[in-house]
């Protein structure tokens, strides 16, 4: 009782009017909500590390620090480092923030790091971790002094209340593709899927609908049966010879049985020191073309900076966090987590650490202080000890919480003024551009230059401060940047 209570009074349950098995629950849900990042970061990381995926039955391979290791080994090294730069940030947030957001490589960054800045622009991969790293010491010193503070507090009231839907529609976006229910089509680009044709799309669809009953019924914990219970009726579907094995059930059942049941629970590599001396090497090759480092780290900086921006607000706009002026009060402790966890992440190995969208699942399912977070890095720990056992989850299951959060958080529109011309295309570029270019920072720098020239063009320039012009100019040159660089125009 007395340790309840130590927790209850450390987090501040209290003030914040939650309890010790709400904050469990919210822990689990984010969790299971964002575990897929175990499995999936190191499938995106590798190809750039080793150079290639296995094709055919062979097995590409690298040299690293005079030793040469599989694609597979890699795999592994990248597992681990995936989960422990998820923990680190994490138990910076959960005790230093005390928010209950969720962090680890992300989503888009790593893919950013992987397919352009490595395998399309031919940077070597230990200058990237370089550039990581340096990034990541920038956020820290920013931070510390309350720059990135200044810098989010200058975003235009209409974007930052506009984040939260957009981020909703976004995950919603993201959780229907992966349950098959929207498609890619070449006339249109995404079509209605066809849920008789395809198991996952119709299974999951049941699960959502299950999900969906269990939240409007107000039951605790409605999330989580959710995921659970749409990856149990995979597994049993498939057991029973209803859909083919490795359409419901993630290959785990193919694996039991070629491996055995050790193979879910052992046998992972844990010794990722190889990534390390990589990140070492890479630090020995910033001379070699500093302005080509300079571009990288810069380009790293400004997509990292305003995608965690644009989580952490909308998160904390549906968690009720933000006050009259749309602002989080004391950001820079949460900035501090992510800033400190890709610093550390690149050390080990791996692409740039953010807070995750998926924090939203638990903040609905009444996660208020650090010790859900707490609880989401004690899981990620846990996993380390069972690696392919949390792969065993299958995505569609886990990306229903993603559909359910984004239809809540849609109740962000409420809070734009629709009738002034600045709010609403503002704050409407910001809803619609993070869906439909799958990027949180594209949707801000939509609604950040667009503000400051409608506010000018109907006479209210003395609403825009010095501040946001600068942003927009900001975002102008990086969006040339990229695009020269792109087309050809400016290369690395």
């Amino acid at each position: 009782m007395a340790a309840t209570d130590s927790i209850a009074e450390f987090f501040e349950f209290d003030e914040y009017d939650t309890d010790l098995g709400t904050e469990t629950t919210a822990g689990i849900t984010t969790f299971l909500a964002m575990a897929y990042i175990i499995v999936v970061n190191p499938s995106i990381l590798a190809p750039a590390i080793v150079g290639g995926t296995p094709e055919g039955g062979d097995v590409p391979t690298t040299e690293i620090a005079g030793s040469t290791y599989t694609y597979f080994q890699v795999v592994e090294m990248l597992t681990v480092v995936t989960i422990l730069a998820s923990v680190v940030a994490i138990l910076v947030m959960a005790l230093y923030a005390n928010r209950p957001f969720g962090l680890a490589p992300g989503l888009g960054l790593n893919a950013f790091f992987a397919f352009t800045v490595v395998l399309t622009l031919g940077v070597p991969w230990q200058v990237a971790l370089a550039a990581v790293f340096v990034e990541g010491i920038v956020f820290i010193a920013l931070t510390a002094v309350g720059a990135r503070e200044y810098i989010i507090q200058l975003f235009p009231e209409p974007v930052k209340f506009a984040v939260g839907a957009g981020i909703g529609v976004f995950l919603l976006f993201l959780g229907l593709q992966e349950m098959q229910v929207v498609v890619d089509d070449p006339a249109t680009l995404v079509s209605l899927g066809n849920v008789l044709q395809s198991p996952v799309a119709a299974l999951s669809l049941v699960g959502l609908a299950v999900t969906l009953m269990l939240y409007a019924r107000d039951i605790r914990g409605s999330i989580v049966i959710g995921i659970l219970g749409t990856a149990v009726a995979g597994y049993v579907l498939t057991l029973l010879g209803v859909v083919q094995r490795g359409v419901l059930d993630a290959g785990t059942i193919s694996q039991v049985e070629s491996d055995g049941v050790g193979s879910l629970l052992f046998g992972v590599q844990y010794d990722f020191t190889p990534l390390f001396f990589g990140f070492i090497d890479g630090l020995g090759l910033i001379t070699e073309d500093p302005l080509v480092f300079v571009l990288v780290v810069f380009t790293f900086f400004f997509v990292d900076f305003f995608d965690t921006a644009g989580t952490l607000i909308g998160v904390s706009q549906i968690a009720g966090f933000l006050d009259e002026n749309g602002d989080l009060p004391n950001i820079d402790r949460p900035l501090m987590a992510d800033a400190v966890g890709t610093t550390l992440g690149a050390m080990m190995g791996t692409s740039t650490v953010t807070t995750f969208i998926e924090s939203a699942t638990g903040v609905e399912e009444g996660g208020r202080t650090g010790f859900t977070a707490l609880v989401v890095g004690a899981l990620f720990a846990l996993s380390l000890l069972v690696v392919p056992l949390v792969s065993a989850i299958p995505t569609y299951a886990t990306y229903i919480a993603l559909v359910v959060v984004g239809i809540i958080m849609l109740q962000g529109v409420a809070d734009i003024d629709w009738s002034d011309p600045a709010w609403a295309i503002s704050g409407g570029l910001t809803i619609t551009v993070m869906p439909l270019t799958a990027s949180i920072a594209n949707g801000l720098a939509a609604g950040i230059m667009s503000y400051p020239v409608v506010k000018a063009a109907i006479g209210d320039r003395e609403d825009v401060s010095a501040g946001q012009w600068v942003l927009g100019v900001l975002f102008v040159l990086y969006f040339a940047v990229f695009f020269a660089v792109d087309a050809g125009l400016l290369a690395f």
